[in-house]
């Protein structure tokens, strides 16, 4: 990988996980792969962003995924006025 701004310089390994600026960082989960906030430090991969990878997973998609498409309410409410004024005027 190439060097970013998003580097852990100064990060050190420990029995639970890498230690950067006092935050422990678990290692990323099958579903992260593909993603560009994935660093490497010393053979293990780890996100940039978050340091627990598997729980932001756990609901749902990563909201700081950047491979995984981020999907819309299904259930927003329309005003049906607004929404027939918008029909009349063709958009």
């Amino acid at each position: 990988m190439s060097a970013t701004p998003n580097t852990f310089s100064g990060a050190t390994m420990s029995a639970e996980g890498m230690v950067f600026n006092g935050a422990v960082f678990q290692p990323v989960v099958e579903k992260c792969e593909g993603c560009n906030r994935v660093r490497e430090f010393e053979g293990q991969r780890f996100c940039s962003a978050y340091p627990m990878p598997e729980a932001k997973w756990s609901l749902g998609n990563c909201n700081f995924s950047t491979h995984a498409k981020q999907t819309q309410a299904a259930n927003v409410k329309v005003n049906p006025l607004k929404a027939s004024k918008r029909a009349a005027k063709g958009r």
